[in-house]
C-alpha cells in the first residue's frame, strides 16, 4: 500500500507517519522509485501500537522509542512489559519524609509477604508509597490497615489480566493488549469497583424505614 493508504488504514495523518518514519518508530516502506515506498499491514499494526503506546498508555516518545527497541531485540516479553508498564502514567502526591519512610515499609512489608521486587526508583513503587502516604497524612488508614487483603486481589487481578494475553500471537501483540488493557482495564475496575461498592452500602447500610 501507498503512503495515503497507510494512513487511511490506520487512521494517522500522513505529516504524523513521515514523524514517526523520521524518528525511527516506524520501519521505512519498500522502496519503488525515489520518492516513493510500499508499505505492508505490519505498517498499519505497528502506528496502532504506537497511538495506543502514546494516547492510551501516556508514554513520551523517548519512552515509545524504548518499548519499539524492546519489541524488537531479543529481549524477553518481561522486560518489554516493564519498560512499557513504567511509563503508564500515575497519580503522584507529596508528603513529608516521615510520613513516606512509614508508607514505604508498609508497602516493603506486604510485597516481602507477596514476594514482589520493589526496585528502587521504579516510578510505580513511588505511586503505591505516595498514595499510602497520602491516607496517612489524611488520617484515614482503615486502607491501608487492609493493605495486605488489596495485595491479595492485586495478584489474583494481575493474574487474569496476564491471562488474557498471554496466548496472544506475537510481542507487538502481546505488549498493545498489556498497555490497552491496563489503563482502560483500571478505568472498568474502578466503574466495577463503584457497582459493588454501591450494593454492599445498600447491604451494610439499609435504609431506615
Amino acid at each position: 500500500m501507498r503512503m495515503a493508504e497507510l494512513s487511511a488504514e490506520s487512521g494517522v495523518p500522513i505529516p504524523t507517519i513521515k514523524y514517526y518514519l523520521r524518528e525511527g518508530m516506524l520501519p521505512p516502506g519498500e522502496r519503488t522509485s525515489p520518492n516513493q515506498a510500499r508499505y505492508q499491514p505490519s505498517h498499519v499494526r505497528r502506528l496502532k501500537l504506537v497511538r495506543a503506546l502514546l494516547d492510551v498508555g501516556g508514554l513520551s516518545i523517548a519512552q515509545v522509542r524504548e518499548v519499539l527497541a524492546g519489541i524488537d531485540s531479543p529481549s524477553d516479553i518481561h522486560h518489554v512489559l516493564g519498560i512499557t508498564q513504567r511509563g503508564l502514567t500515575l497519580t503522584r502526591g507529596q508528603s513529608d519524609e516521615r510520613t513516606r519512610d512509614w508508607a514505604a515499609s508498609k508497602l516493603e512489608r506486604v510485597a516481602e509477604e507477596r514476594g514482589w521486587k520493589l526496585k528502587p526508583g521504579n516510578p510505580v513503587v513511588e505511586a503505591a508509597i505516595s498514595a499510602l502516604g497520602t491516607f496517612a497524612s489524611l488520617g484515614r488508614t482503615e486502607v491501608v490497615d487492609r493493605l495486605d487483603r488489596y495485595a491479595e486481589l492485586a495478584d489474583r487481578m494481575a493474574e487474569l489480566d496476564l491471562a488474557s494475553v498471554r496466548d496472544l500471537p506475537d510481542r507487538e501483540t502481546v505488549v498493545e493488549g498489556a498497555v490497552v488493557g491496563t489503563v482502560l482495564g483500571d478505568a472498568l475496575f474502578a466503574a466495577l469497583r463503584r457497582l459493588a461498592q454501591e450494593h454492599a452500602s445498600a447491604q451494610t447500610f439499609p435504609r431506615e424505614s
